[in-house]
C-alpha cells in the first residue's frame, strides 16, 4: 500500500518517465549546440534576430545569449534535482527572445534560410512550442508544486 501524503502537504515529485527524459536531452543538446552556433558559425545569422530597442550592441549581445544558452541547455541536461526550476528558466529565456522572432519577421530580415516574410511568419508559431517543450520535459508545469516547497526548505535539494 503507498503512502498519502499528509493534507497540505506537497508529495514527491514524479519521475520524468522515458518520454520527458528523451525530449529533456535533445531541448538540452539543442539549447547547448544553438549556444554554441552564437559564438562560432551561425554568428551573423543570429544578429540579425537583434532588436534595434537592445541597447547593447548586437555582437555583444549574439555573445552574451550565447553564453546564457550553453548554460541553460547544460543545465537542462545535468540539474535534474532543480530541474523544475531549470525548466521555467529556459520557458522564459524563450519567452524573452521572441521579440527577436518578432522583429526579423516585421523588418523582413534574412538569417538561417528565413528569406521570405511566410518562412519567418511561420517561425513565429515554434517559439510556443519551445516553451511548452521547456515545461513539458522538465516537468516544470507538473511539478510547479515544488517551486513553493523549495522556497519554504530551502535546505532540500
Amino acid at each position: 500500500m503507498t503512502k498519502r501524503p499528509a493534507p497540505g502537504s506537497i508529495p514527491e515529485a514524479k519521475p520524468l518517465g522515458f518520454a520527458r527524459h528523451g525530449a529533456r536531452i535533445i531541448l538540452g543538446s539543442f539549447l547547448t549546440f544553438a549556444g554554441i552556433g552564437h559564438l562560432t558559425f551561425a554568428r551573423e545569422e543570429f544578429q540579425a534576430q537583434v532588436p534595434h530597442f537592445v541597447p547593447l550592441d548586437p555582437d555583444l549581445t549574439v555573445v552574451l545569449s550565447g553564453v546564457a544558452e550553453i548554460g541553460l541547455g547544460l543545465s537542462v541536461l545535468a540539474l535534474l534535482k532543480k530541474r523544475v526550476h531549470v525548466g521555467w528558466i529556459v520557458a522564459v529565456f524563450f519567452l524573452a527572445v521572441f521579440p527577436g522572432n518578432l522583429i526579423q519577421w516585421q523588418e523582413g530580415r534574412d538569417g538561417f534560410g528565413l528569406d521570405t516574410d511566410a518562412k519567418r511568419f511561420t517561425r513565429l508559431f515554434f517559439q510556443p512550442v519551445l516553451i511548452a517543450l521547456a515545461l513539458w520535459s522538465t516537468a516544470a508545469w507538473r511539478d510547479r508544486a515544488h517551486l513553493r516547497r523549495d522556497k519554504q526548505s530551502p535546505t532540500r535539494a
